[in-house]
Formats: structure tokens, C-alpha cells, sequence
């Protein structure tokens, strides 16, 4: 029996055993219910879209919201709130992440974003001088970004309420005519690139907090993606989709995709970039890199004969350097994300459960 067949034989047997997303039937909101994994898709599903629907593409879970107006180009909206700990971290800040998960959000749908909106909700007591160098940090990341903030509100809440400052930022950018980045293209046979190392943010934030014995040299990869993006359409024009991989980290992103596409995802385990820092970090906390957030890291999914092209152009990026092909398409079982192990076999990579990381964008 040939390894493909083998592989296929695993990969069936995980189908029936695979635990699907339960509904959402807790009487009170936890923190897994803002990880990003099962519990959120279960809160969102039975709180949110049962009540408000599911917007213009059908899909709440998506990065953005894909518009409609009239003439050839596309609009894209987005929203994304900020509660980090701490709120300064190795590589960035709250300011930062305000900035680059929004814009990140939009070029995730194909869009070049244009504007932002920011809201702040501030702690009565909180430092004028901590805000000032926050709102620096948000002018500083949004020029790279090419962005403007053209709007905001501004609030004050009680001592102890939002923990210090909440930043909401709204973003609307354009999708060129022609673009359709979405699931439902993804194909049998499709390859999936990451654009660099796993688990850089989350791991800079955890470290940060001073809470662990333990010391790395690890740096938040928070970045914005859009010129990478559209680097990537140049060189793959077939791209079938992207989402950057930020709550839940790859693994719980790629389950999404699985069950978007109605496909199954062999990941190759030997492929998975990690820095030794962050492994060994994850190795000493027992969590797995592949739930492990980025904020400067995108998942792609292109056709096999475009993938050396895309992967040639995103290590000649900036943000790419360390990009690889980890993982391909398949037709069967659907639904199903599959991990093929440096020792031969073949075992089930499931949508995030609990939250080993809080706090953390």
C-alpha cells in the first residue's frame, strides 16, 4: 500500500471521530469565547448571526465584509477591537496592532485599504502621557500602512472597567474589478503557503507579560500585509484565498477553511516554520505553535502550478522571508485538517478549544 494510500485510510478514520462546533448553550461569556476557536464560532453562530444574519458574502467568520456598489470596483469593510496585555510589547503595541489588524483584515479579501476609523475607551486615571505615545504609535503604523484615520470617538469609563484603554478601529478599502478572493474557489490539489514563522505575536505578548521563569529573544511580527498581498497577485493571479492567521493561530484558520471549502487540509509537519525560540518556548508551556497568533503572517491558498511563483515572491518580500508551502488540498473527507508527522503518520489538527493565550490582540 502506497504512503497516499495510507494517508487517505488516516484521514477517513479521523473524519468519524472528528468533534464538530458545539452549540452555544453556556449561561455566561468566558475567555475561550474570545480565542477564536470553537466556543467564539459557537457564540457568534448562535448569539450574533442568528439575530443580525450573516451580511453581504455570507460568511460572519470572514476577515471583512465584501460590499457591493455599483460600478466595477468592490467595497470592503471591517472592524476590530484592541484589548491587549500588556499593552507594550518586544516589536509593537496596542497602538500598532490597531492599525495592522484592521488594514491586514481588508488586504485579507483582496481589498487596498484607504481609511480608518478609531474609537478609545479610556479608564478614568489612565496616563495622558501612555495615550499620547499610543496615538503615536497608531500615526506611526498607519503611515507605513497607507492609511489615514479620518474619523473616531472618544469615551471615559469608571476606574477598572476596560483595564486601562479598549481601541476600536473601523477600516474600508477597495477591491480591484476582477478580484474574488473566497473559499468556495479552492480546489483538490491547491497548495497553501505561509508567508513566515508561527507564533511569533503570541508568544512576544505571553513572555512579556513577566508572569512565567522564562526568557526568549521573541518579537511580535505585527505588519502590515497589503503590499505582500498584492505582490502575491501578481505572481499567483489564480489566488484563491487568504486570511491572516491571528486568533487560534493556523490550525484553527485552516479547520475554517476546510469547512468553508468542504475540502480536507494535509498539513506537512516538516514544512511548519517555527523560530527555535518560539518552539522551544511552546515546548516548556505544552502549547502547539499551530494555535499560536501572528499579526503579521497571512495563509494563502493557490493553485499547484503557481505555488513555486508565489513562494519565489513572497521570500523575496520583506515579510516573507521565511515563507513556505506547508500544506495541500484535498477532496476528502471534507471538513477535515490533518497533520502529516515528521514520524510517518497521520494525526487530526481540530479547531482551537480553550484559550492557552488571552489577551493577546
Amino acid at each position: 500500500m502506497s504512503a497516499g494510500d495510507e494517508q487517505a485510510r488516516a484521514l477517513a478514520r479521523i473524519e468519524a471521530f472528528r468533534d464538530r462546533v458545539p452549540r452555544f448553550d453556556d449561561a455566561v461569556v468566558t475567555l475561550a469565547h474570545g480565542a477564536g476557536g470553537k466556543a467564539t464560532a459557537a457564540l457568534v453562530e448562535d448569539v450574533f448571526v442568528s439575530r443580525l444574519g450573516r451580511g453581504p458574502e455570507g460568511d460572519p467568520l470572514a476577515d471583512a465584509a465584501v460590499l457591493d456598489p455599483s460600478g466595477d470596483e468592490r467595497l470592503a469593510f471591517t472592524t476590530d477591537a484592541f484589548v491587549v496585555t500588556p499593552r507594550r510589547f518586544p516589536g509593537g503595541s496596542v497602538g500598532h496592532l490597531a492599525v495592522h489588524g484592521t488594514v491586514n483584515d481588508l488586504a485579507m479579501v483582496g481589498a487596498r485599504p484607504e481609511a480608518l476609523s478609531l474609537a478609545v475607551v479610556l479608564e478614568e486615571g489612565f496616563a495622558v502621557a501612555e495615550l499620547r505615545d499610543l496615538v503615536d504609535d497608531i500615526a506611526a503604523a498607519a503611515d507605513v500602512a497607507g492609511v489615514r484615520v479620518v474619523t473616531g470617538d472618544t469615551k471615559v469609563v469608571g476606574r477598572g472597567a476596560v483595564d486601562g484603554v479598549c481601541l476600536v478601529t473601523a477600516g474600508i478599502g477597495r477591491i480591484p474589478a476582477g478580484r474574488d478572493l473566497a473559499a468556495r474557489h479552492v480546489r483538490p490539489g491547491d497548495r497553501l503557503l505561509v508567508s513566515g514563522t508561527l507564533g511569533d505575536h503570541g508568544m512576544a505578548v505571553m513572555l512579556a507579560r513577566g508572569e512565567l521563569a522564562l526568557e526568549a529573544d521573541i518579537s511580535s511580527d505585527t505588519a502590515p500585509l497589503a503590499p505582500l498581498v498584492e505582490e502575491l497577485l501578481r505572481a499567483a493571479p489564480g489566488l484563491r484565498w487568504l486570511r491572516d492567521a491571528t486568533r487560534g493561530g493556523v490550525a484553527t484558520v485552516v479547520n475554517e477553511l476546510a469547512d468553508a471549502a468542504g475540502v480536507a487540509v494535509v498539513l506537512d509537519e516538516v514544512a511548519l516554520p517555527v523560530r527555535p525560540a518560539v518552539a522551544g518556548a511552546c515546548d516548556l508551556l505544552g502549547i502547539d505553535p499551530l494555535y499560536v497568533a501572528n499579526e503579521g503572517k497571512l495563509l494563502a491558498v493557490v493553485p499547484a502550478d503557481e505555488a513555486e511563483a508565489a513562494l519565489h515572491t513572497a521570500r523575496t518580500h520583506p515579510l516573507g522571508a521565511d515563507a513556505a508551502l506547508i500544506g495541500e488540498v484535498r477532496e476528502s473527507p471534507a471538513g477535515v485538517v490533518a497533520l502529516a508527522t515528521s514520524f510517518g503518520s497521520t494525526r487530526i489538527v481540530d479547531v482551537l478549544v480553550g484559550d492557552p493565550l488571552p489577551r493577546i490582540c
